[in-house]
């Protein structure tokens, strides 16, 4: 299973929108507290639409919580500016892999990070893309390298 998780997420719309990116992948998504944001925020449903409903959402009080429950074998990326590797070079097609995003104005921090773990997304001219868009960029890479291994979303 493709799993999304968005640590101490910021901006309502964002997540909204990555909400239905993970229903368009067949994708968990993952919060983690504290959110900057009510999951009954106006905007966080305007970006969702009426699909925020059927998104598979688990609500974490901690990184630490929802990294013991990983199961053993799994894959976790963690997509970060000054990521050792660009997303493309990463092997994404496991059956099991957790997608890690960090929060709008900071970053994931470096106590959750892995070493030879984190992702980065090329870009010229900017320091960083929206989140919502970076999250759709690695999905669909994931996607598309997990079809090519015959893993079924």
């Amino acid at each position: 299973m493709l799993n999304v998780v968005l640590f101490q997420p910021e901006i309502p719309h964002n997540t909204g929108a990555i909400g239905r990116l993970c229903l368009a992948t067949g994708a968990r998504l993952h919060l983690i507290k504290p959110l900057g944001f009510s999951l009954g925020d106006k905007q966080l449903k305007r970006a969702g639409l009426d699909y925020w409903q059927e998104v598979e959402v688990r609500v974490w009080d901690t990184w630490e919580a929802l990294a013991a429950e990983i199961p053993a074998g799994a894959a976790c990326w963690f997509v970060e500016c000054q990521g050792e590797l660009t997303y493309w070079e990463a092997d994404l097609s496991t059956q099991e892999i957790y997608l890690v995003f960090g929060p709008e104005t900071r970053g994931i921090p470096p106590s959750v990070l892995r070493p030879g773990r984190c992702l980065c997304i090329p870009m010229r001219g900017t320091r960083s893309l929206n989140l919502a868009t970076a999250a759709g960029i690695v999905m669909y890479e994931t996607l598309r390298q997990r079809t090519q291994a015959g893993i079924l979303p």
